[in-house]
């Protein structure tokens, strides 16, 4: 009997071991196959992402007209020059006949067609959007912008970006179409991670005098989130920091986004003053995306300095300064995402627009800053006029304002959506040691007292 018992134990104890061993076992395949997932995830812009949405218009012999539109639905993060490019596999043999507002970077192969060939033959086609100044006959509506999408908050309208498609060799009814496969976004870099496309319901459409609506045929949607992970290995940006109440200037941490290695890697920065660099930007490679960067410490193409500049008895002002180091890039429609505790008392912000974020509820202390349009918008490149500035006025809060342990500088802060490196904590430029004021009013008492006493003297 007892012999049972023990068995009985110790087979328990063994089947306990593998329902742990299980358990791990799961735990690690949910994890593995979630990381993609979680590495995108904006905690400042839970909600955002780029959704394509294909609307099935028109059924043709062999398949259908369709409308593809490109939204970003991205607060602070948009797509800059050259613009995305999106593309796919065909579930079956489909074919593309024509498009209007945009086009493949490849026809394939379409040799076996005879008479009217098609616009595109390949199983994984790529598509680029076309450039502003397109004729009139190869438009349609939100195309032709160079692939440039702006971000939801600092422009709407042109958060938007479609084109048409006739797909042959498709199928040409609901039941016969199949949804394309593997769609990717590179905007620019391979920074999106597109979900599975999904048929959702169609798309409704009301007519400019408001008395008609139509619907799309089919709609499927597919969902692609941001990360830049992904985008860089490398960071783009660095913050540095100054203040009123001390000289010292903290600079960006060495080899932020690299470091200076010609011996190596030759041409990877250039310096400011060499007369060669104008030979360097223009020469072979310019149009590269590529950063060339003047050499610095922190060898970032993008720097912005947060300085403390004044104190009032109600107010506190500081100054931000966005500098370009970068030869071969104008940033357009720029931000920055800072993140301070006195935005919930902003009194006023200079030459930039601004909008307030609320991305954890009634927790106001993020802003999203950018320029003000034909202003300064444009972040020209390195150079004498590679920099935007402004400054902010800020209400101070008995309870919480001061200027000791860093509360002045912000937690962090992102440029074009990308999070910047900031200096160390214990780098901050701190408040003199208030400790010698104390004695002030004795030495002024002792420099009066001495000083009366030579007097006295003097006119005896």
């Amino acid at each position: 009997m007892e012999l049972k018992i023990s068995l009985l134990s110790f087979n328990s104890g063994r089947s306990i071991s593998k329902l742990a061993h299980f358990a791990s076992f799961l735990v690690c395949f949910l994890l593995f196959f979630s990381f993609k997932s979680i590495e995108a995830f904006d905690a400042l812009d839970p909600n955002g992402n780029i959704t394509i949405k294909w609307d099935i218009m028109q059924w043709t012999p062999d398949g259908y007209v369709a409308v593809v539109t490109i939204n970003n639905y991205q607060q602070y993060r948009h797509i800059q020059s050259p613009g995305w490019i999106l593309g796919w596999t065909w579930a079956k043999k489909e074919v593309i006949w024509s498009m209007v507002g945009s086009q493949t970077t490849e026809q394939g192969d379409c040799s076996k067609f005879k008479g009217s060939i098609p616009h595109c033959c390949k199983k994984n086609p790529t598509v680029v959007d076309l450039l502003p100044g397109t004729p009139y006959n190869m438009q349609i509506a939100n195309c032709c912008k160079g692939g440039v999408l702006s971000s939801w908050v600092q422009d709407p309208p042109n958060a938007v970006s479609a084109f048409q498609i006739s797909a042959g060799s498709a199928g040409s009814n609901n039941k016969t179409v199949r949804v394309p496969k593997n769609f990717t976004l590179k905007a620019p870099g391979p920074g999106y991670t597109c979900g599975v496309a999904k048929i959702v319901k169609q798309s409704r459409f009301v007519s400019q005098d408001g008395r008609r609506t139509t619907q799309a045929l089919m709609t499927w949607n597919v969902t692609c989130t941001y990360s830049q992970f992904l985008s860089q290995k490398t960071p783009s940006c660095c913050v540095s920091l100054s203040s009123f109440y001390n000289d010292t200037i903290v600079d960006c941490p060495t080899c932020s986004c690299g470091c200076q290695n010609n011996v190596t890697q030759p041409g990877s920065c250039v310096e400011g003053d060499s007369p060669y660099l104008a030979s360097v930007v223009n020469g072979p490679g310019k149009s590269s995306l590529v950063p060339l960067v003047q050499c610095t410490s922190h060898m970032c193409p993008v720097r912005i300095h947060w300085h403390v500049k004044l104190n009032y008895k109600e107010y506190w002002r500081a100054k931000i300064t966005i500098t370009n180091f970068n030869y071969r890039m104008n940033y357009s429609q720029w931000n920055l995402v800072v993140q301070h505790p006195n935005f919930d008392n902003i009194t006023q912000i200079f030459s930039f627009d601004y909008k307030s974020l609320t991305p954890y509820g009634g927790i106001n202390d993020t802003a999203m800053l950018w320029g003000m349009k034909y202003y300064n918008d444009l972040l020209m490149e390195a150079g004498p006029a590679g920099n935007v500035q402004s400054e902010l006025l800020f209400r101070k809060d008995a309870s919480t304002f001061t200027f000791q342990k860093g509360w002045a500088f912000p937690r962090r802060i992102y440029f074009n959506g990308d999070i910047c490196v900031m200096p160390a904590p214990d780098a901050y430029p701190w408040l003199p040691n208030t400790g010698p004021l104390s004695f002030r009013p004795v030495l002024l008492r002792l420099l009066v007292f001495w000083t009366t006493l030579a007097c006295l003297f003097i006119y005896v």
